[in-house]
């Protein structure tokens, strides 16, 4: 389940809650009680590793003609 930061306009403190994707726009109450709340937006961290390059679905990068469109077209 996603985790979401919120920061509480009446105390200042920042907090972070898991709920669904589907309710990421509901209001949140801070932890001291307070509902004057905002979602903060933060960076996300999709599945994967960066150890291992041969494991990336990503094609390797290949030889070939070069140039702008890679077929020898340019010149």
């Amino acid at each position: 389940m996603p985790r979401y930061e919120y920061r509480c306009r009446s105390c200042g403190d920042t907090f972070e809650l898991s709920r669904p994707m589907a309710e990421s726009g509901a209001p949140a109450e801070c932890p001291a009680g307070h509902a004057d709340t905002v979602k903060l937006l933060s960076a996300v961290a999709v599945g994967g590793s960066a150890s291992s390059p041969s494991s990336s679905s990503a094609p390797a990068a290949g030889g070939g003609g070069g140039g702008c469109c890679g077929g020898g077209c340019c010149g």
